[in-house]
């Protein structure tokens, strides 16, 4: 049986085919043909957008949240039968929320992101920090799941800046934070001044 391409049905057409999935979908198994781009943009805010306007149905987000993977530097919605290029601005998830529990070391980091999913800071989702471009500010990422990674958002860039303590890391002392016992350095101690 044929089915027709979600490019065809637009987004009501790859929500359906979505919609077919049951459990978790192992989009990292996933191998489609390629069917080309669809008019989907996520903002470095996290919006998502189609046809440039602002997609309002979290549910929907969600839904295609759920199938999105990284592949080659690109982004794309897969099903198991087709695979459709879209656009991100800067990272597919956004981190919106910031739970802390416990203190030091041992304090345990837990980020929600614009589509309601929680991740704890750890093994498998780790912190980053880049430089921040045209400025000595830094940009915190939290790894979601595969090659997918949510921006934290400035407020929360605040929130950890308040918990943060320099740490000799290599002979270097570091401006970082703690969490699940690991240390993820934000800038060098020398560089604080221009964090915010």
């Amino acid at each position: 049986m044929a089915v027709e391409p979600p490019v065809a049905g637009g987004l009501e057409g790859l929500a359906q085919e979505v919609k077919k999935v049951r459990g978790p979908p192992p989009v990292h198994l996933w191998n489609p043909p390629y069917c080309g781009d669809l008019d989907i943009r996520i903002a470095a805010d996290g919006t998502w957008f189609y046809m440039k306007t602002p997609i309002g149905r979290l549910p929907l987000v969600k839904l295609f949240s759920s199938v999105l993977k990284r592949e080659e530097g690109r982004y794309f919605l897969v099903t198991p039968v087709e695979k459709i290029g879209i656009v991100v601005d800067d990272a597919p998830f956004a981190a919106v929320e910031l739970r802390v529990e416990g203190e030091g070391r041992e304090r345990r980091l837990s980020f929600r992101t614009q589509v309601e999913e929680w991740v704890e800071v750890g093994l498998d989702h780790a912190l980053r920090f880049e430089k921040e471009d045209g400025t000595d500010g830094v940009k915190p990422y939290i790894h979601i799941r595969r090659d997918l990674w949510a921006r934290v958002s400035r407020a929360l860039l605040h929130d950890l800046a308040d918990i943060g303590e320099v740490v000799a890391v290599a002979g270097i002392d570091w401006f970082g934070v703690y969490a699940s016992g690991t240390f993820y350095p934000m800038v060098r101690a020398d560089e604080l001044e221009g964090l915010m």
